[in-house]
């Protein structure tokens, strides 16, 4: 059974905060949304059905490189047991600790990271962990084997350099297509931060950047993953930038979909 885990620490968020309100109000999404709980696959993605509901992780203060251990540590124990989890962030910095943890109980890894930005800066305003960084980071352990990033259309020269340095596989958005599905290898970390749909269909989001994923796009690709995905995270919801829960039910829609296929 996938355990839920809530991430809510927006600290390290570099223009607006909001993203740590994300966990509780995704999770309303079941009981005061307008949908059920079932995956267009068929199968119920109910509390005690399909997952087991492990609250949210809670944080002494803002300190970023104790939020890093608080989250790993909380990450680590949910593992112990052999239990896959889906983790509802927060920022995207939440998603380095996720993956540390990950990695120490995998060896290595396959990500698919599905974003409007790369999240790539070696150091983004003086801050190691900023949200603009975790897969810098991420990569910089040695142990991931791949990282594809999907939906990206906010490269500049350093990000394009990074990429390059660290053998990032990049489908930018203006070359979209699903070929990238087919060289998918595990086991597979997922990490959708919600401002890779454009924001037509995700407006709660700290940074809208025009262009992005359609909702059917990003649930066709969860839905033609076909290698085993081990854990996810949704990120970068912003509840006090959304319009009557739309992006609530979108963000809630794709954690049915990850749980199906997970």
């Amino acid at each position: 059974m996938v355990q839920l885990i809530g991430v809510p620490f927006d600290a390290n968020s570099s223009f607006l905060k909001g993203a740590a309100l994300a966990p509780p109000r995704i999770r309303l999404m079941e009981s005061d949304g307008s949908a059920n709980t079932f995956s267009e696959s068929g199968l119920d993605i109910s509390e005690g059905v399909a997952f087991k509901d492990c609250g949210d992780i809670q944080f002494e203060g803002t300190n970023a490189e104790q939020a890093f251990y608080t989250i790993k540590t909380n990450i680590d124990a949910l593992l112990q047991n052999g239990e896959k989890v889906l983790a509802l962030g927060g920022d995207h910095s939440v998603s380095y600790p996720i993956v540390a943890a990950h990695l120490e109980h995998y060896g290595s890894l396959h990500i698919l990271h599905i974003d409007a930005h790369a999240d790539l800066y070696e150091d983004f305003d003086n801050n190691p962990y900023s949200h603009a960084s975790p897969f810098a980071r991420i990569l910089e352990t040695g142990k991931v084997k791949k990282l594809t990033q999907v939906g990206i259309r906010t490269f500049n020269t350093h990000q394009r350099e990074q990429a390059l340095r660290f053998g990032v596989e990049v489908i930018e958005m203006k070359d979209f297509d699903f070929d990238f599905l087919e060289r998918l290898k595990g086991p597979l970390y997922v990490s959708v931060d919600m401002d890779g749909l454009d924001p037509a269909f995700a407006p709660g989001v700290s940074h809208h950047e025009p262009g992005g994923l359609s909702t059917r796009q990003l649930l066709k690709i969860i839905q033609n993953i076909n290698v085993e995905i081990i854990g996810a995270d949704i990120v970068e919801y912003n509840p006090t930038r959304d319009i009557h829960n739309m992006t609530a039910m979108v963000a809630y829609k794709i954690f049915k979909e990850l749980i199906a296929k997970m």
